[in-house]
């Protein structure tokens, strides 16, 4: 699983002209699934991004989490997040995970968000939506439950 997470000022979700999540300060947070993921790695993933310290202290050093800071999340499905570019102009889907159980782990890491006691609003699985937000920094990170550095 990966997520891209994107520190924001407000973020908000549209599909076919209604608004289905709204945050203000917080997090805008990508979410992709693949073949081998598990509940664990939405676990792992959710514990990650909700601890995550990227939002300045009073002297301007990153040393406070989203739920630190009192903020939300805006958790949208990504599928495009497993997109192969290597080849050709065209990408290739064929690492993302299938519908339905890349919807089970979508679900799961928003579940884990919300235990946690953030606030997450979302975009609506498998429908084309509009996302908007303002990028504070900016800041965004990519995180993969698959990959240690």
């Amino acid at each position: 699983m990966r997520v891209v997470v994107q520190r924001c000022k407000e973020a908000k979700v549209t599909v076919h002209g209604e608004i289905t999540g709204q945050i203000s300060q917080g997090l805008m947070v990508l979410v992709g699934v693949t073949h081998d993921d598990t509940e664990k790695d939405a676990k792992y993933l959710a514990d990650k991004v909700a601890g995550l310290r990227i939002f300045e202290d009073s002297e301007g050093k990153m040393n406070f989490s989203v739920t630190d800071v009192g903020g939300a999340v805006l958790s949208v499905s990504q599928f495009t997040l497993y997109g192969d570019c290597r080849k050709g102009k065209r990408p290739n889907f064929m690492a993302a995970a299938k519908p339905d159980a890349a919807l089970a782990l979508y679900e799961c890491f928003n579940q884990e968000l919300t235990a946690k006691g953030l606030e997450v609003a979302t975009g609506r699985f498998g429908e084309m939506m509009d996302v908007t937000f303002t990028n504070w920094g900016p800041v965004t990170l990519m995180i993969d439950s698959k990959t240690t550095a």
